[in-house]
């Protein structure tokens, strides 16, 4: 089975992203914060939670489906992109509307957040921290996680084309794999298979005896 373990790339593990670590730490950040600060019955609730599980969700999605169509693993790692800037305006209009800071970036403590941030993709850390600050803070935590993950999003989106480009799709893979087991179990042709050769008569063919005039 060793001859295969490339093959369709089943070894795929969505967990070990650090873009899905970091949109894992974002939504548990924003369901927190929008059931505590947002009024109930507010759809805002719904918007943001919703945005920040796709964020997350797409990830995992598109890179299981990726197995078999990197088209499709291109488009749902984009549209994780569209819902982290969907949830990233959410948050400055939080702030905005309630007169609250958004810190500039090189505020010391965006800059202490995004270093925070950075090292720790304990979804756990975040989920202890984020009760001891006000909501000015946690806004600012969860904008810093967005840019974060963006960072990290458009980053594998290049890799995933550059590797496109390299290797091809889908059906280039199954190819290549066809063409390798025929390599390795002796067959030639483009597909494995080996070429029908031409049978051998078992007996000699009779020559055909001329008419003759008095057989008319």
């Amino acid at each position: 089975m060793n001859e295969d373990k490339d093959f369709l790339r089943q070894d795929n593990n969505y967990r070990t992203l650090k873009a899905f670590r970091k949109a894992e730490c974002m939504y548990d950040v924003t369901y927190y914060f929008a059931n505590k600060y947002l009024r109930t019955g507010d759809r805002t609730i719904d918007q943001m939670v919703q945005a920040a599980r796709s964020g997350k969700q797409n990830l995992a999605e598109g890179n299981i489906d990726g197995i078999t169509s990197r088209e499709m693993e291109l488009k749902l790692t984009n549209v994780n992109r569209a819902s982290l800037h969907e949830l990233l305006l959410d948050y400055e209009d939080y702030l905005r509307v309630r007169g609250l800071e958004q810190w500039a970036y090189n505020d010391p403590r965006c800059v202490q957040t995004r270093s925070f941030c950075k090292t720790h993709l304990d979804s756990a850390v975040f989920r202890k921290k984020i009760q001891e600050r006000s909501d000015e803070t946690i806004a600012s935590i969860a904008i810093t996680l967005i840019h974060q993950c963006d960072v990290l999003i458009r980053g594998l989106i290049e890799w995933k084309k550059r590797d496109f480009r390299k290797n091809g799709g889908i059906k280039e893979e199954m190819f290549r794999a066809r063409k390798d087991w025929g390599r390795r179990n002796g067959a030639n042709g483009v597909y494995g298979r080996k070429p029908i050769e031409p049978k051998t008569p078992t007996q000699p063919i009779q020559p055909i005896n001329p008419i003759k005039d008095k057989d008319k």
